[in-house]
């Protein structure tokens, strides 16, 4: 049977049976967790192969937003926990050289972490570039402040994920970096030049765009590219800009539509987002009444689109043998240390 365009999210810790039926008859073409699904890694591998069994696919992609810091979605005393990613921003501007094997070493564990528990796809690098006053909903989460921090840091974290056996998602396109209000309550504007946007926010994902098999939109209004509809509903944005300027040619999919950025009902933001050219729609909430309005707006995928995806999924390769303790030594030494300049 064919996948839908669309990624659920599960509600608990267990897949309850209306959520197995709900997989196996509306086809979501994978899911993502968050904390409230996860309390200790055995539970977690059984969730992912329950899903995977529902969904009839053994090779259904399982997502997570684990970036460190504040967005991390299982932690201790289970896994470490990670420093957010301007930590390695901070290293970065005392010691570039540091600053990128920090970034990568990081990425590379938290993939062996999630590769171990069935998990196959992580929402990370964050590529957004924060302005002054922005909102706190990039804050520390963001790898530095300038194009060149953000966009070697963010290079160093895709080869750390994909040498852990897990595949990355470049996030917030074409950039959330000039968000003033939180996209999880309010609908944000970005008011800056095409020039500008070009200049510094664009160009992060420009550069590492052939690098990402995977990428999210932002729920932010570009007021110079299209000032009726957010990067999300807007094919302006979506192809005139991620797709053309920024050249991104791989699976785009949604930020999550149950965020309060976007109007409508759940179905109608599902909708809308399909019709101006995101490839997958992400619901992460879990509610099942939104989940089944979504995946009675949105298509299954076509032809087109399953080449795309079957093309994406198969750069995941097996994590390359290493010895843990090691890396994750000299991965302490690098946050401790005290910083050179270099």
């Amino acid at each position: 049977m064919t996948p839908r365009a669309f990624i659920s999210g599960l509600s608990g810790t267990e897949l309850s049976e209306e959520e197995a039926a709900f997989l196996r008859e509306a086809r979501p073409w994978g899911v993502i967790l968050f904390a409230r699904n996860m309390n200790e890694p055995d539970q977690v591998r059984r969730l992912c192969r329950a899903a995977r069994e529902a969904l009839e696919r053994e090779d259904a992609p399982v997502l997570v937003d684990q970036e460190g810091g504040r967005v991390q979605r299982f932690g201790p005393p289970h896994l470490r926990a990670y420093p957010p990613g301007a930590r390695y921003g901070e290293i970065y501007l005392h010691n570039s050289l540091a600053g990128v094997e920090a970034a990568y070493l990081g990425a590379r564990l938290i993939a062996l972490d999630l590769h171990a528990l069935g998990i196959t796809i992580n929402c990370v690098p964050v590529l957004d570039i924060p302005v002054e006053g922005v909102t706190a909903a990039i804050g520390d989460r963001a790898l530095g402040l300038t194009v060149d921090a953000v966009a070697t840091l963010g290079g160093a974290q895709i080869d750390g994920l994909q040498s852990g056996g897990v595949l990355p998602v470049i996030k917030h396109m074409p950039g959330h970096g000039r968000a003033l209000v939180d996209s999880h309550h309010e609908l944000p504007q970005a008011d800056a030049t095409m020039a500008e946007l070009e200049a510094q926010d664009f160009t992060p994902f420009r550069l590492l765009a052939k690098r990402s098999p995977f990428g999210i939109t932002a729920h932010v209004v570009f007021l110079d590219v299209d000032d009726a509809a957010p990067a999300t509903h807007s094919s302006l944005v979506i192809v005139n800009v991620i797709r053309e300027r920024i050249g991104f040619d791989g699976v785009l999919m949604t930020d999550d539509i149950s965020m309060e950025a976007l109007s409508g009902t759940p179905r109608e933001r599902a909708e809308r987002a399909i019709a101006a050219g995101c490839d997958l729609v992400l619901h992460c909430n879990g509610k099942m009444e939104e989940m089944r309005g979504i995946a009675e707006g949105v298509p299954e995928l076509s032809e087109a689109m399953l080449e795309r995806t079957a093309a994406a999924l198969a750069l995941r390769r097996e994590p390359e043998a290493v010895d843990r303790a090691a890396l994750e030594r000299r991965f302490d030494d690098l946050l401790t240390q005290a910083q050179e300049p270099a």
